[in-house]
Parts: C-alpha cells; structure tokens; sequence
C-alpha cells in the first residue's frame, strides 16, 4: 500500500474506533485522560508497525486487543502504583457522564467489565468476545450474565434501578 493511500486508511481508522477504543480504555482505566493516551498509543503503534491484516473485522479486533493489553501493561506499571491522586480541590473536567450506572459498570472487576462493554458498546457476540479475550465461548457468555447480574445488584443497592 502507497504511502499516500496507507495515510487515507489510517485517517479514516482512527475517525471510526477512537471513541470506542476510548470508552473501552476508561473501563479500566477509570480516567478519561489515561484511556485517551493508551488509545493514541495504540493508533501510534498501528502507524508505525502498519499490521497487514486482511479486514476491518481483524483490523478492528487489533486494536481492541491491544488497547486491552496496553491498559494492563499501565496498570501493571511501577510509575502507576508509585503516583498519587490529584487532590478533590482541584476540578476536573466532566468529559463522561457521572451516573450511578457508570459508578457501577466502573466497580465491577475487569473480568465482568471487559465483556460487558464488548457485548453492549461494540455489539460483540459472545463467541467473538472468546476469540478477543482468549477465552472459551461459553466463559464469555457467563462473564456477561455474571456482569449484569453484578451490575443489577448494585443499582438496587444504590437506590435505584434504570
């Protein structure tokens, strides 16, 4: 692929999957500002190593999986668990909504949180799910069902339900 045609490609990659890939990095990141750099270094990777894969399918799939990996690699690191917290004094800026559904999704653990947002925001099939996470099919659907059963007590606990 010509140099000029590989830019257009990309341009266009990135106005598909920034958001989502976004939204899937803040489920385990937990901060819009570390889920837009995990995603800007995950489109910087696919720049530079231009992975020839043979549809969107895979394309997208790429990049799922490594925004996946590159958040656990973050979350994993020596500089993360050495930081500390901003003080509450200084204001953030609300780039995502603070609802009791999205304080729920954000408490369950990673293994419930992954799928769920590959199932409901990405539209997977659990059979899909298994191939992205490494998984068998059926793990992934009871990571689902476990997901929402999770999801559904702590709304209910909370005070509320959607």
């Amino acid at each position: 692929m010509d140099k000029e045609l590989f830019n257009q490609h990309f341009i266009s990659l990135v106005e598909t999957h920034a958001q989502s890939l976004a939204k899937l990095a803040f489920t385990y990141m937990k901060n819009m500002t570390d889920a837009e750099d995990i995603v800007q270094d995950v489109f910087l990777t696919y720049y530079q190593k231009q992975p020839d894969l043979s549809s969107d399918e895979h394309r997208k799939a790429w990049l799922i999986r490594t925004t996946i990996n590159r958040c656990k690699n973050q979350l994993k690191s020596v500089w993360r668990k050495q930081r500390s917290e901003l003080p509450e004094a200084i204001p953030a800026p609300d780039t995502l909504p603070d609802s009791a559904l999205m304080e729920a999704v954000l408490s369950l653990k990673e293994t419930y949180r992954t799928p769920l947002h590959l199932h409901y925001f990405e539209g997977y099939t659990a059979k899909e799910i298994a191939e992205i996470l490494g998984i068998r099919e059926a793990a992934a659907a009871k990571r689902i069902a476990r997901a929402r059963s999770k999801l559904k007590a702590a709304l209910e606990q909370n005070g509320g339900a959607l």
